[in-house]
């Protein structure tokens, strides 16, 4: 059977920027940093005292009001994103079709926020004070599971946990559920919610994330010279996926086309990128074989870029290595100099950047673009968003372990 195409026809976001696509859309095309102090616990002793949270989010505006309280914060996240990609996409789930739609969302490290609230709990006052809603408040699969019990979705029903990456296997799977004929529909994409005191002192105590605390809205600045580190954020991207005709049957109005792949590991360290992006290459070739594309053909790189003096350095030699004299006129840019580094949703909402950066005509910019580091030397789009027609696009993701993912999307043709 002839692999069947997949359109893209619903997104849904919060982040750092905002609540929803237009809020999104508005701050990443204007060059705005969500990163700010935090404002969850008292950072006084911790080296890294900002933040990309999402700001002004009420639960009750997606969440029944007596079920609040059973979901951490994650889980709320997961559901609003869900409810607003499949209210974008017009798909409805009925007795006809649930078993053909599917739901595929991940996270990286799932509800930290609820164990350490209930670890404490047990500590200070025993076992006795554990809710018996604790284990679904905090289990990955717990996103797709409220998302599929909203909708009626009976189909494939998963999480992928691969820290970093999580957003991009997950949308890259879903694609190839709907691809081979599992399904015909897919919900799919990241969600996070970690701005907790054991999140940021782990990462405080590995050094990798950015001091830069006077000045918030400047530290995340990827490929730059002065670079420090990441910047923690929180958030969900979630995509609706639907095979081409069938989608085009019900008149939706298909915003892109999902036409490769690509995933595999760098076998090399748990925290360090392969020497010379060589892991990275290889997944971005994967991807181009899987689109049956030129690295020629792709017009814009959302990067993974996530502002750490190795990662950035390893993904600039790897596309270097992928795309050859290309990679001189190619456009990069990176979202996270302006929403932070959203863990196991960043590729949920970078493919959602990617494909508004497609339907849009726009590329999205790297803030904080002050001085150029001689060894990370592409277009790296710098400060201002640059109006360009995108027929295709890729989007990377890495995560610890040395596992890798990119995704390709293009322009309906």
């Amino acid at each position: 059977m002839e692999n069947r195409r997949v359109a893209i026809t619903g997104l849904g976001i919060l982040s750092p920027l905002g609540i929803g696509l237009e809020e999104n859309w508005e701050a990443v095309s204007h060059g705005k940093s969500g990163i700010a102090p935090i404002t969850r616990f008292d950072t006084t002793e911790f080296s890294s005292k900002i933040a990309g949270e999402v700001k002004n989010f009420n639960p009750e505006d997606f969440v029944d009001k007596k079920e609040i309280k059973k979901m951490d914060a994650f889980l709320h996240y997961a559901l609003a994103a869900g409810k607003m990609a499949m209210h974008h996409s017009g798909l409805k789930i009925d007795d006809g079709n649930a078993e053909r739609v599917g739901v595929l969302v991940g996270s990286g490290l799932g509800g930290l926020q609820t164990i350490e609230k209930y670890h404490s709990l047990l500590l200070e006052k025993g076992p006795k004070k554990i809710s018996p809603f604790f284990i679904p408040m905090l289990i990955v699969n717990l996103a797709p599971g409220h998302i599929s019990m909203h909708f009626g979705c009976k189909g494939p029903n998963s999480s992928i946990v691969t820290a970093c990456a999580t957003g991009n296997h997950s949308i890259g799977e879903a694609f190839k559920i709907i691809q081979r004929g599992d399904a015909d529909a897919m919900i799919a994409g990241g969600v996070e919610s970690t701005i907790t005191p054991l999140a940021v002192g782990g990462f405080c105590a590995m050094k990798a994330l950015s001091t830069r605390n006077d000045e918030p809205e400047r530290a995340s600045r990827p490929f730059e010279k002065d670079r420090s580190g990441f910047v923690i954020a929180e958030g969900a991207g979630i995509l609706v996926m639907e095979e081409l005709e069938s989608a085009k049957k019900r008149g939706a109005d298909i915003l892109a086309e999902i036409i490769g792949f690509g995933c595999n590991a760098d076998a090399h360290h748990i925290t360090a990128p392969s020497p010379g992006g060589e892991g990275a290459a290889r997944c971005m070739n994967l991807a181009l074989r899987d689109a049956a594309l030129n690295p020629e053909e792709i017009d814009y790189v959302n990067a993974h870029g996530t502002s750490t003096y190795m990662n950035d350095l390893s993904e600039t030699q790897g596309m270097k290595s992928v795309f050859g004299e290309h990679s001189k006129k190619l456009a990069v840019s990176s979202t996270k100099s302006m929403t932070g580094h959203l863990l196991g949703a960043a590729g949920g909402v970078e493919s959602v950047f990617s494909i508004m950066a497609v339907k849009n005509s726009l590329i999205p910019p790297t803030i904080n673009y002050e001085t150029p580091d001689p060894e990370c030397d592409l277009d790296y789009v710098p400060n201002t968003a640059r109006e360009k027609n995108i027929q295709t696009v890729m989007s990377n993701s890495f995560g610890f372990g040395g596992t890798n993912a990119t995704l390709i999307f293009r322009k309906l043709s």
